[in-house]
């Protein structure tokens, strides 16, 4: 199973070093907000180094995935009633494909901050797979934009509106469903959108009310002690699964952290997990343990400036990162110690991105921080926009794929 393990661990890494060009999920290529790109703006405003600029109906805070010239989202109406995919030309910014996929008579309410089209699809060669939630999975021929598969059939109650995102791992597309009333994770075959396997998180709510059962977040994988682990983060517990099979490989338990939104990060041979909303912590975590690893395997914790829904970067051995307030912290990622932080000011549910030397924070009313990362504070411009950031970017080429409110735009020299 090692071998196996490190021979598949291979195969991903040629595979996403293949997409380098592309930007097939939340956060990129390997989910951790960073590009190889170079030659990126350091400056845009809405006359500055802007190629395109489309507006994109109704309401979504879904991040654009990139395959090709393809920049594929998802968008819905802000009731809730219809849900849809949308395809922008990634040259001209032309919408060259607006399919409506699901009808819904009696959506359910969701909390201001979100949408009911959050969850970023997950695209790859010639299939765009788009997510949201309860609602309806469904796989889509990129080029043509036809219909190949639907799943309606996977519900839980997400209360606040869905938000995890799908990743793909070889013939499998998984989903989590973390809701107040049942939380699992499901592994559909890519092909035909069969189920493969199910696992049901294995965390004890007791008698805790449904609202602190629920989480948004996306799983990540990654090679870690001669195996390939999927971390995925819940209400109160995060799980390395097998995402062959599902099976759960160890957990840490956090009392009292719900509605985790932040994608967990892997470096210096650690596991960082941010435990959402109630008690918020940023967790480092050794991922070589089996069973429950609370106890044994916790590295270090931080509660000052623990990031709610945006996800945290890493940068060589620092961690970068911003909370919901604004306030944007450097952690060293061995240790846990912090070396700054800095008021940004503004409200943030968008993660940075880390690229072409710099480190990129977006806000919620369109002000974008632009800061050298390093052991000092060093700022390097602050670029504004008509309107703010929910979604988080793509970075392909030499350009940033920017998600606004009301607008796509493609941000360049």
């Amino acid at each position: 199973m090692r071998i196996a393990a490190a021979v598949l661990a291979i195969i991903v890494s040629i595979s996403l070093a293949q997409a380098g060009e592309n930007w097939p999920q939340f956060r990129g290529p390997d989910g951790n907000g960073r590009a190889d790109a170079t030659g990126l703006p350091l400056t845009w405003s809405e006359t500055e180094n802007i190629t395109w600029k489309t507006p994109i109906h109704d309401r979504g805070w879904s991040s654009p995935v990139v395959w090709n010239d393809h920049v594929w989202m998802t968008t819905a109406t802000a009731d809730g009633h219809r849900m849809f995919a949308v395809r922008v030309d990634r040259d001209s910014g032309k919408i060259t494909h607006d399919i409506k996929l699901f009808d819904i008579t009696q959506p359910r309410e969701i909390h201001s901050l979100n949408s009911y089209a959050s969850p970023t699809p997950v695209i790859e060669e010639g299939r765009v797979y788009v997510h949201f939630g309860r609602y309806g999975t469904a796989c889509l021929d990129s080029r043509t934009g036809e219909l190949v598969w639907v799943r309606r059939d996977l519900i839980c109650d997400h209360f606040r509106g869905p938000g995890s995102s799908p990743i793909l791992f070889g013939d499998l597309l998984i989903l989590h469903f973390d809701g107040m009333d049942v939380q699992f994770i499901v592994a559909l075959d890519k092909i035909t959108g069969r189920t493969v396997w199910r696992t049901d998180r294995s965390t004890d709510f007791g008698d805790k009310e449904g609202d602190l059962r629920k989480a948004y977040s996306t799983p990540l994988l990654i090679s870690a002690a001669g195996r390939l682990q999927m971390i995925s983060v819940g209400a109160d517990a995060a799980m390395s699964y097998s995402p062959y099979n599902g099976r759960e490989l160890w957990k840490v338990r956090y009392e009292g952290g719900f509605s985790n939104a932040s994608r967990p990060l892997y470096g210096c041979g650690l596991v960082f997990i941010s435990t959402g909303f109630g008690r918020s912590e940023l967790l480092a975590v050794r991922p070589d343990g089996r069973g429950d690893v609370t106890d044994s395997h916790v590295v270090w914790r931080i509660v000052k400036g623990a990031p709610k829904k945006p996800s945290p970067v890493l940068v060589a051995d620092l961690i970068f990162l911003a909370d919901d307030k604004g306030i944007a912290s450097c952690i060293e990622a061995e240790t846990g110690k912090t070396v700054w932080r800095k008021r940004l000011g503004g409200q943030y549910s968008a993660s940075p991105i880390h690229a072409d030397g710099r480190v990129y924070f977006f806000d919620h009313d369109g002000k974008t921080t632009v800061i050298r990362p390093g052991r000092q504070y060093e700022e390097l411009a602050v670029n504004r926009l008509d309107a703010g950031c929910m979604a988080s970017p793509a970075v392909v080429d030499k350009a940033i794929f920017l998600r606004s409110k009301t607008h796509l735009y493609r941000i360049e020299k």
